[in-house]
């Protein structure tokens, strides 16, 4: 009798009410059941919804947002942020289809915004790590010389006759369009090498307890320009990913592009103030902004109500991490 008494408990922990709890305790967990229960709901509702061809293009459509958010979740995770990408996807777009009309080999258009992205990053990095300037002072001034940058020098001029071969988005394989496989394969390389790595432990040290990082022998320096330079990576890859999904690219900062990407992120359960979060949830997060956008359209609501969404979903996510940090404390 007392050895079932005792291993009653354990089989009810590993039963399906444990597993769900489980689940639930997950910001990961809580999106993916979001994410089926609007599919379904919406699905019910008006049953073009799941159509294979618009569920491929909510997968699609924020694909290279949810790119940009990986390594903006890296940066917020090291403690910092960058309110800067959304400009420079605008100015990395710009510059890879410049290339492309005058000439450049196409493969060099793709490569080259992403090295000009990643130096961008490093300056960044330099002057938060080095200068000691704080990332939200360094990137929004960061932002404004893009943004006002692209438009003295461009005029927000149409960007046509690309060749060729260019339009990387518009590419599929066996069926599936080219930014669901980038979207898809580097979030899980993101999340395995900030899990396994020792460079990207050091990021959620840094994150959570810079102090307790330096004394660890963790360089913050060293951590802080490593983010932003690899922010300036996947940005420039999404900075392709929008410039060629459609034949033309306007020389322009996409409007509050910003704000999409660091929803996704901190929504994608990335805490705000550092130390916590993974870069799985800011893709789902994204995913799951792109099929909310998608099922207002279905279900005749204005599109507009999706600002309005996001800003719920960013305060409640901020509440809920202020909360969990306060319980810990207690």
């Amino acid at each position: 009798m007392a050895t079932q008494s005792l291993a009653q408990p354990a089989a009810v922990r590993r039963g399906p009410l444990y597993a769900a709890r489980s689940i639930l305790g997950t910001q990961e967990g809580v999106l993916a059941i979001s994410l089926i229960a609007l599919i379904v709901t919406v699905g019910l509702i008006n049953p073009r919804f799941v159509a294979e061809r618009n569920l491929t293009n909510i997968l699609q459509g924020y694909a290279y947002i949810a790119v940009a958010a990986i390594g903006v979740s890296m940066v917020i995770i090291s403690g910092n942020i960058d309110i800067s990408t959304g400009s420079l996807v605008g100015v990395l777009a710009t510059i890879s289809g410049t290339l492309a009309v005058n000439g450049v080999p196409i493969w060099l258009t793709w490569v080259l915004p992403v090295f000009v992205g990643m130096l961008v990053g490093a300056f960044n990095g330099f002057l938060v790590a080095y200068l000691r300037i704080p990332a939200i002072v360094v990137t929004l001034g960061m932002l404004s010389i893009l943004k006002g940058g692209l438009i003295s020098v461009t005029s927000g001029a149409w960007i046509s006759n690309l060749p060729d071969g260019y339009h990387l988005a518009q590419m599929r394989l066996l069926g599936i369009p080219m930014p669901i496989y980038f979207m898809v394969v580097l979030t899980i390389l993101a999340a395995l090498w900030l899990r396994y790595s020792a460079t990207g432990r050091a990021i959620y040290a840094v994150g959570g307890n810079a102090e307790a990082a330096r004394l660890s022998g963790i360089s913050e320096r060293r951590i802080i320009m490593t983010v932003f330079i690899l922010n300036g990576m996947f940005v420039g890859i999404a900075a392709i990913l929008f410039a060629t999904q459609l034949s033309i690219i306007q020389s322009t900062v996409p409007p509050n592009l910003e704000l999409l990407i660091i929803t996704a992120s901190v929504v994608g359960g990335v805490s705000i103030l550092g130390g916590t979060g993974t870069v799985i949830g800011s893709t789902l997060a994204a995913v799951l902004l792109s099929a909310i956008g998608s099922a207002l359209v279905f279900v005749n609501i204005s599109p507009y109500w999706l600002r309005a969404v996001q800003g719920v979903l960013i305060l409640a996510t901020v509440l809920a991490d202020l909360l969990r940090r306060r319980r810990q404390r207690l």
